[in-house]
């Protein structure tokens, strides 16, 4: 089976572990995430699966979107998401995935979208140190030069003030406390990407 699982991001608490020590932990809920589609090399190129998650009544659901759950014979899932694995075999169309495939102790990598900052100057968004402080300087946190000026234009990739945050981020080498299965529970110590109630991805490193 995949080691991968959609879940909820529920926010953080603190447990104890068996030593009597106080854990910090990110929990994580994962309803079973349904297979709705198998990729293969002869058909599509590579590996991969898709997966469904999450309740959602069919008639928010796209035309498109209602005929591929039909046709895999699914119930349609609110979130459908494509993790690449090394190996399609013993997994079929409408099993599902739970928690219980992770143990205590395993690393994992959780992906999701991080936390949204808005329009952020450069000393937030890239650390930049600022002009001087002194009164009258006019400058305490502007970009200052632009770079080069023949170019009559501003190059790609250039750190200037913009949008921040809400991107596609992956932390790895996150470590699992505790699975509760009966629960549908992932307790995971260490940063996990997106504010609470957000969409993330577990998958076993």
């Amino acid at each position: 089976m995949a080691k991968a699982i959609l879940g909820i991001k529920r926010g953080m608490t603190q447990i104890f572990d068996d030593q009597g020590n106080l854990v910090p932990v990110t929990v994580i809920e994962s309803q079973p995430s349904v297979v709705v589609q198998k990729k293969t090399v002869e058909k599509d190129g590579y590996l991969a699966l898709q997966l469904g998650f999450g309740e959602v009544k069919e008639r928010r659901l796209t035309r498109p979107l209602r005929g591929h759950y039909a046709k895999a014979r699914v119930t349609p899932r609110r979130w459908l998401r494509e993790v690449r694995v090394d190996s399609v075999e013993g997994v079929n169309v409408g099993d599902e995935i739970t928690v219980s495939i992770f143990e205590a102790g395993e690393h994992v990598a959780v992906t999701g979208v991080s936390k949204g900052k808005g329009f952020q100057g450069v000393v937030k968004r890239f650390h930049f140190g600022g002009g001087p402080k002194s009164h009258g300087s006019m400058i305490h946190r502007k970009p200052q030069s632009a770079g080069a000026t023949d170019a009559a234009r501003v190059f790609k990739g250039t750190k200037r003030p913009g949008h921040m945050g809400h991107e596609r981020v992956t932390v790895k080498g996150l470590s699992v406390v505790r699975v509760d299965a009966e629960r549908n529970l992932l307790l995971v110590r260490g940063a996990v990407p997106g504010p609470n109630g957000n969409l993330v991805m577990v998958r076993g490193e």
